[in-house]
C-alpha cells in the first residue's frame, strides 16, 4: 500500500526515536537512584504494602509477580541499558520485528514502575512517556519508511497535550482569562529554575503577552498540525519554541522535553532517506492498522473529558496508559509556601535549641541558595514537598515516615537531600517542620544580600518529634 508510509519523514522519525530514548534513559536513571527511599521495602510508600491491596488487573506490573529491592534495581538499570542501546541506534541494526521488540521492552519496564509508583509517580508526564513510548514501538526502523497512521497518532497525542492544557486553563483560574497568571506563576511554581527569578521580574505587560501567546499556541496552533505541509511544520516549530521558553523558566521534569520530542515527527525535515527493503511486510501493516483502530477507539474518553465542562487533568483511562488526558496549572497559586524541616540533638527541644535545617536539592530552602537546573531529571521528593506545603493532606501517607528516616539518618533517604546537618554516626534526637511563606527578593535586595528569596514564618507544621513518637503514630 503506497499510502501506508511517508518516506519524507525518515529524518524526523530518527530524531524522534533518539530523543525519546534519551528521555527513557533519564526516567529509568531517576527510578534507579531514588526508589529505595521512596518505594523500597523500607521506603516511605513501600511497594510490597501496595501490592497487598492492589490486583494485577488494576495495576499490571512485573512486580506483581515478584518484588524485592534488588529486583527493582535490576529492572531500573536494565531500562537504562536498553534506553542507552536505543539512543545509540541499536533498533536500526536489527530486523524490523526485533527492533519493535526492543522498543517494547522499556515501555513494559517503565509501565511496571509507574503502576506501583503510587503518589511518587502520579504525574502527567509519566503517562505521557508511556503513551509516546507505546507509539514508538510501531514507528518502524530503517527496514520501512515511517507509517502514516503512526505519524498521525503522534500528532493526535500532541494535539491532546496542548489543546487539553489550553482548555483547562480557560476553564480554570480566572487569571488565565485576565492574562495575569504569570504575575505569580514563576514565583509559585513547584520547582523554580535558575532563571525563574528573572522571568518573574519581567515587565507585567510582557507577562500579559506571554499568557496571550500561550493561549494561541495551545488553542489555535494545535489544529494546524492536521493541515498540509509546510503549515504543519510551522505549527510544530512554534510549539517547540514555546516549550523551550518553558524549559528556561522552570523545572518541570521531562514534561516540556517530551512535548518537544512529540512535535518532531510533524516536522518535514529535508534529508536523503536510506533505501528501505522493497515492500512493507503485510504483517506489519496489519498490526499497525489494528493498533491504530484500538487507540482511536480508546480516545473517546479523553475526547469526552476535553469537551466536558468538568474537565480533569492528567488521568489514565486504562491500566496500560495507552490513551490519557493531560493538562497543567488549571489554577495558579498566589503565594508560595515551603515546609522547612529541621533537627536538633538537644535532649529537650526548645525554640532556642540548636535547630539545623535539612537542605533539599531542588525545592527552595536557604534564601541564599540559588535554584539549580534539574529538568529533565525528576526530583520526586522535592516535588511532593511542594504539594505538602499546600496542604498536609497531600503528605499524610508518607511525611511521618520521612521524619522517621531522618531521625535514623537513613542513608537512602539522605541521598535524596542536598545537605544533612548531622553526621551519620550522630543523628538528631528531634525533628520538626515549620511552614514559611517565600517571596522573591527585589533587584535591590538581591544586589545587597545575594539572596533570591525572603521567607516569613507562618506556623508550625509538625511539632518537635522523636523516634519513639513517630513509631507510635505509625
Amino acid at each position: 500500500m503506497d499510502w501506508f508510509t511517508a518516506p519524507g519523514y525518515w529524518l524526523s522519525r530518527l530524531v524522534f526515536q533518539r530523543a525519546l530514548a534519551g528521555l527513557y534513559l533519564v526516567a529509568f536513571l531517576a527510578a534507579a537512584l531514588q526508589f529505595r527511599a521512596l518505594l523500597g521495602e523500607r521506603g516511605m510508600l513501600p511497594i510490597p504494602r501496595f501490592l497487598e491491596r492492589v490486583r494485577f488487573r488494576q495495576a499490571p506490573s512485573l512486580f506483581q509477580l515478584h518484588y524485592s529491592d534488588r529486583f527493582f534495581a535490576a529492572c531500573a538499570w536494565a531500562g537504562c541499558a536498553v534506553s542507552a542501546a536505543l539512543l545509540a541506534g541499536a533498533d536500526s541494526r536489527l530486523p524490523l520485528w526485533a527492533g519493535m521488540a526492543l522498543w517494547l521492552l522499556p515501555w513494559a519496564l517503565y509501565l511496571s514502575i509507574v503502576n506501583v509508583g503510587q503518589t511518587w509517580y502520579a504525574f502527567g508526564w509519566e503517562s505521557l512517556l508511556l503513551e509516546t513510548g507505546f507509539l514508538a514501538v510501531f514507528l518502524g526502523n530503517d527496514d520501512v519508511a515511517p507509517p502514516v497512521v503512526v505519524l498521525f497518532l503522534l500528532r493526535w497525542l500532541l494535539f491532546r497535550v496542548e489543546f487539553g492544557a489550553g482548555l483547562i486553563k480557560m476553564r480554570g483560574d480566572a487569571c488565565w482569562r485576565k492574562l495575569t497568571c504569570l504575575d505569580h506563576h514563576h514565583e509559585t511554581q513547584p520547582m523554580p529554575g535558575p532563571l525563574s527569578w528573572f522571568f518573574h521580574h519581567l515587565p507585567r505587560p510582557l507577562h500579559r503577552a506571554e499568557v496571550a501567546a500561550n493561549h494561541v499556541t495551545q488553542l489555535v496552533v494545535p489544529v494546524l498540525l492536521f493541515t498540509p505541509q509546510p503549515l504543519a511544520t510551522a505549527a510544530a516549530a512554534l510549539m517547540i519554541v514555546t516549550q523551550l521558553w518553558l524549559v528556561l523558566s522552570g523545572n518541570f521534569a521531562w514534561l516540556n522535553w517530551i512535548t518537544i520530542v512529540l512535535a518532531v515527527p510533524a516536522l518535514e525535515l529535508p534529508a536523503d532517506a536510506p533505501s528501505p527493503v522493497p515492500g512493507t511486510p503485510l504483517w506489519y501493516e496489519v498490526l499497525v492498522l489494528a493498533v491504530a483502530v484500538l487507540l482511536l477507539a480508546l480516545s473517546h474518553q479523553p475526547v469526552r473529558n476535553m469537551i466536558s465542562r468538568r474537565q480533569i487533568m492528567n488521568r489514565s483511562f486504562d491500566p496500560l496508559h495507552l490513551v490519557n488526558t493531560y493538562g497543567a496549572f488549571g489554577s495558579v497559586s498566589r503565594q508560595r509556601y515551603e515546609v522547612v524541616v529541621e533537627g536538633t540533638r538537644d535532649g529537650v527541644p526548645r525554640e532556642d535549641s540548636d535547630w539545623r535545617e535539612y537542605e533539599f536539592k531542588g525545592k527552595p530552602g536557604d534564601p541564599r541558595h540559588w535554584p539549580r537546573q534539574f529538568a529533565p531529571y525528576h526530583l520526586r521528593l522535592d516535588w511532593l514537598m511542594w504539594f505538602a506545603a499546600l496542604s498536609p493532606a497531600y503528605a499524610g501517607a508518607w511525611f511521618s515516615t520521612l521524619v522517621e528516616r531522618l531521625l535514623e539518618n537513613d542513608r537512602d533517604t539522605l541521598r535524596l537531600l542536598r545537605h544533612c546537618p548531622f553526621p551519620s554516626e550522630d543523628p538528631p534526637r528531634y525533628v520538626r517542620a515549620r511552614l514559611f511563606r517565600y517571596e522573591y527578593t527585589s533587584w535591590r535586595r538581591l544586589r545587597e544580600t545575594g539572596a533570591c528569596w525572603e521567607r516569613t514564618f507562618v506556623r508550625e507544621y509538625l511539632p518537635p518529634t522523636r523516634l519513639a513518637e513517630v513509631a507510635q503514630r505509625s
